[in-house]
């Protein structure tokens, strides 16, 4: 826009404007706020005690200090948004990165230590609040200036002072995605990027234990089924998206563009667009016309013999919902699974009490269809860590057959191993397990039939 520029530039040489630009000026009002506060503040100090003026004055500093705490935290926002577009713009328009929920922590050159050879690579990090970039620099004058090799999240992450003879100021930063060993420019930079993670990982740990106690707050206070006698009468829980990978009616997996998420309204569950096609007045919003799904239809609407007979249908071996098994299992939890060439993923990992013998692997813990299931019994159990493997992982092989997995720790790893080694043998007659405190994982004595 060469004229409004224009025309811009010809306003700001008038004298009335001090010589100053449009952007200056449009700081104006931002910068009064906190002149106002430290005015109020000054006049407060000096305004006798027994003024009549003193109690609207310490109210005006009151209304304008809530006022300056909203301006400040709007520029920290703002400036952490444009801070996520230049880091979005030299990572190439990584997905992901402009988010609010984002903010940047950290970012710095490192040195990454290889394991096959002596030397070591120029590396560039950018820490964030729930993740971990770890960049190869890419020689180019505009645009991508890096190429995002690995992200590790802040989740289960641990970072840890290193000692190299041939290298000073080494640190390690170990994930459930990999384990780097990074080499800082100079002692006190090696102390700054400790702190940062270690700093980061703090505070995410603290967000998700409030979170889970809020999530477990929440089920005690709403549980997450509504009756058939409520449907309609009462608002459900909706169950959140990252709980499930697949509609919880047609069973198929979600994607981006085709099959979204949608909730239904009247039982809370997260179901494709097909499976959320019908509408009927829900009486607990005033009878007004909500989307729910085909079943909650089916029974608000009185025709529920359709639904009784779909029910009646024997299940396959992977249609079994994962809350189902998971509510009387032996044990069961989140893992990181491995299978062949495939990447590390995130699984959710049930043994039934009524299968004992059977492992099940779900995307998420309220899928409504397992994606997976490993008949145990006959598998050699395999304790041992080999390069490149994650920490606290172990495997199960039989023939050409190898499944790997990963627990967060090695007291929650030894929990499923103690499960597994009964299981491949099928021999349930040995003293029960200990009972698991973890509660992303529930260890109980086997039944005596098995």
């Amino acid at each position: 826009m060469p004229l409004f520029k224009t025309i811009i530039q010809d306003i700001q040489k008038q004298e009335v404007c001090g010589s100053l630009t449009l952007q200056h000026h449009m700081l104006e009002p931002v910068q009064r706020v906190p002149r106002y506060e430290m005015l109020l503040k000054d006049y407060l100090k000096k305004l006798p005690q027994e003024s009549s003026d003193r109690k609207d004055a310490e109210k005006s500093l009151e209304i304008i200090a809530t006022a300056a705490t909203h301006s400040n935290s709007a520029i920290r926002k703002s400036e952490n948004l444009k801070k996520l577009l230049e880091v979005y713009e030299m990572l190439g328009d990584e997905e992901d990165i402009v988010n609010p929920s984002n903010e940047l922590i950290k970012e710095g050159q490192i040195q990454k230590l290889a394991a096959r050879n002596t030397s070591a690579q120029e590396r560039y990090l950018f820490l964030f609040n729930n993740m971990l970039l770890y960049c190869v620099p890419k020689f180019s004058l505009v645009g991508q200036k890096f190429t995002v090799r690995n992200r590790v999240g802040i989740d289960g992450m641990k970072v840890l002072e290193t000692l190299n003879e041939d290298y000073p100021h080494t640190f390690q930063v170990s994930g459930k995605e990999r384990t780097l060993e990074l080499q800082a420019s100079s002692e006190q930079d090696k102390i700054d990027w400790i702190k940062a993670f270690q700093k980061t990982i703090d505070i995410f740990n603290q967000k998700n234990e409030t979170f889970k106690m809020a999530i477990a707050k929440e089920l005690e206070e709403h549980p997450l089924e509504v009756s058939t006698a409520e449907l309609g009468k009462r608002a459900p829980r909706w169950i959140r998206d990252n709980e499930v990978t697949m509609c919880m009616k047609c069973k198929e997996p979600f994607n981006a563009l085709t099959r979204r998420r949608h909730h239904c309204r009247a039982c809370g569950y997260v179901v494709c667009w097909k499976c959320s096609d019908h509408k009927v007045p829900l009486e607990y919003d005033n009878n007004k016309i909500n989307k729910v799904c085909k079943d909650c239809y089916l029974i608000l609407m009185g025709r529920s013999d359709s639904e009784e007979k779909n029910d009646s249908k024997k299940k396959g071996i992977l249609e079994i919902e994962a809350a189902e098994v998971s509510g009387n299992s032996i044990i069961c939890g989140f893992l990181q699974y491995l299978e062949k060439t495939k990447p590390w993923q995130k699984a959710w990992c049930v043994i039934p009490k009524n299968e004992a013998l059977v492992l099940y692997l779900y995307g998420a813990p309220q899928d409504v269809k397992a994606q997976a299931t490993i008949p145990l019994l006959g598998y050699m159990v395999e304790e041992s860590q080999r390069s490149g493997d994650l920490p606290h992982s172990f495997k199960l092989t039989q023939s050409k057959s190898v499944h790997s997995f990963s627990a967060e720790s090695e007291d929650l790893k030894n929990k499923w191993l103690k499960v597994i080694k009964l299981a491949v043998k099928g021999d349930f007659t040995k003293p029960e397990p200990e009972p698991s405190a973890d509660p992303a994982a529930s260890l109980e004595s086997p039944p005596d039939s098995l």
